[in-house]
């Protein structure tokens, strides 16, 4: 029976940092956690190791694997299928390098628990504290000014699409074909876009932002001319025949 929440996480050359992302989910969110799902997108570290061995501490842990890297987007589709199949009613995207903050998910679960949402992106935007927090003024003005032609062409009122911190209901992940997305980091806006198309009700709740030693994989110019492809292909109306 469908219903439970399950945190997902793609996991690429995490193994240094996994295990503290897991270490600092709230108690009270652990218990109302059915399961945690976390795909090893073909790391060259200890990634594989170190989730094997949280598998010890949370026995419900599904581990699972790609033999060779696929992807943000590839792995996202791998996590959710297996989500679905297991009966996830709410589905929490966590990141695996700790630049989002697992203490801030019950926030993100509030509009699911209100029965507001059926998809929640968490926005470094709202509240002001994105500079404070240590983003670069480059990655400042490149999200605010994605974000305007965005909002203007999607028609909607986001204060950001970027963060990666999202959670979906069952009800979007049915209603998404979301195995027809990207394979890339764009797979997260593309999915707030279907979501639009789809007449879902998107929210955001603030979440801090914090630039720590991650490791960043995503290549910013790759990922502005993403966008710009994405915008104009829901311009073009192939989102909608999806």
């Amino acid at each position: 029976m469908a219903g439970g929440n399950f945190i997902v996480m793609p996991a690429y050359n995490a193994g240094r940092t996994i295990e503290r992302v897991f270490e600092r989910i709230p108690e009270t969110v652990r218990q109302r956690i059915t399961r945690y799902v976390v795909v090893d997108d073909g790391s060259k570290d200890d990634t594989w190791e170190a989730i094997l061995r949280l598998q010890k501490q949370f026995p419900n842990l599904d581990p699972l694997r790609h033999p060779a890297n696929r992807g943000y987007g590839a792995a996202e589709k791998t996590l959710l299928q297996h989500a679905v199949k297991e009966g996830a009613g709410i589905v929490i995207l966590l990141h695996s390098d700790g630049q989002y903050s697992p203490e801030v998910i019950p926030a993100m679960l509030q509009p699911f628990d209100r029965g507001q949402a059926d998809l929640v992106m968490g926005s470094r935007m709202l509240g002001g504290g994105a500079l404070k927090g240590g983003m670069p003024l480059y990655k400042y003005v490149a999200n605010k000014s994605l974000t305007a032609l965005e909002n203007l062409a999607f028609g909607l009122r986001m204060a950001e699409y970027h963060s990666g911190f999202l959670v979906y209901n069952r009800k979007l992940l049915e209603a998404v074909p979301f195995e027809k997305l990207s394979d890339s980091f764009d797979f997260d806006l593309e999915m707030v876009v279907m979501a639009k198309i789809k007449g879902l009700r998107i929210r955001e709740v603030a979440i801090p932002t914090i630039y720590a030693d991650e490791e960043s994989h995503l290549n910013p110019i790759k990922y502005g001319f993403n966008v710009l492809r994405v915008i104009r292909d829901y311009k073009l109306g192939r989102y909608g025949r999806l």
